[in-house]
């Protein structure tokens, strides 16, 4: 891993648990922030979705991110972290009415609105309360990005955003409502994107409804292009730090800011994703008819990824450097979808190793369930062993 920890202080935890490099988070966010100086109109917000863990979003605050959320609880955890509510964008196809009066008591950044019926109800309780709301549309660009369809979100048949034929129509009817105003375009078209021409192909969506709002003279404060930066989950050491150099050139170079506009960023899986590992201890070798399975005490409820996207991580036995062979790595829950790899090589494994599934730091503790009754998994940062 990134940064060396003992076996004998990894061993003093019970597994699984998450173990979290902060060195190496502390380098990402320096390197996001070393980026975005030579860009004095972009504003990064950490999507809280992605690791919501105490400790990180301390960490992340203090680097000086502002703050992404999907839910009134994430509000609240961002809050309690040090983000700045007038730093929290709050995004969501279903926000509830306690979450939606939460962020107007708030006062915070905006709302993404990804409806005109949302709209109407971000207008009423903002009116009860005698307040003003800032809002920005999320509109569905139809751009596909080249992803998993599980998290693909920019397609014109995706449940988020307003279609792009709304556009006008909400845009109206936010411009003639009391208690809300319109500060910005949101737009998200997916996540773990490594194809920078899929971002091109976004930036070149928005130059064409910014020139149509212009010629209208609607004016726009901010646009937000979401995030979707992809990491490398194949090779997480020859890569532990995403490419954002690229990412944000990328929107320097084909988006069109018009004078006093700002473009904000909502990265999650790569800031925290390569950090992360979820560390669990092989239960039982089991020889089978025609392959062996390595079982460990990790399930799908401790990460679902592998089960929900069938997404591959880099697994490492911590314990042994003896001669390689080929396992199935399965978890113990009763679901035959309750499996991290197959026919994956590994260094022989002994019951009582210590397994590494790398590149978990992203909608891994996150994600966690208690199905078959079983305990949620602790996360720990370097300075916890």
């Amino acid at each position: 891993m990134h940064q060396l920890v003992s076996l004998d202080k990894l061993s003093t935890k019970q597994t699984p648990f998450y173990y979290y490099d902060t060195a190496l988070l502390k380098e990402t966010l320096q390197a996001i922030k070393t980026e975005i100086e030579q860009y004095e109109r972009f504003q990064v917000h950490y999507a809280v979705k992605a690791n919501a863990n105490a400790k990180l979003l301390n960490i992340i605050s203090q680097a000086g991110l502002e703050a992404d959320c999907v839910s009134g609880g994430e509000i609240l955890a961002a809050i309690d972290a040090g983000f700045s509510p007038n730093k929290i964008v709050y995004a969501g196809v279903g926000k509830s009415d306690w979450e939606i009066a939460l962020g107007i008591d708030q006062e915070i950044l905006c709302f993404n609105v990804e409806s005109i019926a949302e709209l109407e109800v971000i207008n009423e309780i903002a009116e009860k309360k005698g307040k003003i709301a800032r809002i920005a549309l999320r509109i569905n660009p139809d751009v596909e990005a080249h992803t998993h369809a599980n998290i693909t979100t920019g397609l014109a048949e995706n449940k988020f955003g307003i279609a792009l034929c709304e556009m006008k129509t909400a845009l109206e009817a936010c411009l003639r409502m009391k208690n809300v105003r319109f500060t910005g375009l949101h737009f998200h078209i997916g996540s773990q994107i490594l194809d920078m021409r899929d971002f091109v192909s976004l930036c070149d969506r928005i130059n064409q409804l910014q020139e149509e709002l212009h010629q209208h003279h609607v004016h726009v404060e901010s646009i937000n292009v979401g995030g979707g930066l992809g990491v490398n989950y194949e090779h997480p050491d020859q890569q532990p730090i995403p490419d954002f150099k690229a990412y944000f050139q990328t929107y320097a170079q084909h988006l069109k800011l018009y004078p006093h506009q700002t473009l904000h960023f909502e990265l999650g899986r790569s800031i925290v994703a390569q950090c992360g590992s979820l560390i669990t201890k092989v239960l039982y070798v089991k020889q089978g008819v025609r392959k062996k399975f390595c079982i460990v005490d990790a399930g799908m409820t401790d990460f679902i990824r592998p089960a929900l996207y069938q997404s591959r991580h880099q697994i490492e036995n911590l314990s042994s450097n003896d001669a390689h062979e080929t396992y199935d790595v399965v978890g113990p829950i009763c679901e035959s979808s309750d499996v991290f790899a197959k026919a994956i090589d590994l260094n022989q494994c002994h019951r009582c190793d210590l397994l590494a599934i790398r590149s978990a730091g992203a909608y891994g503790e996150v994600m966690a369930s208690q199905y078959n009754c079983r305990k949620l998994p602790k996360g720990y940062l370097t300075e916890d062993l």
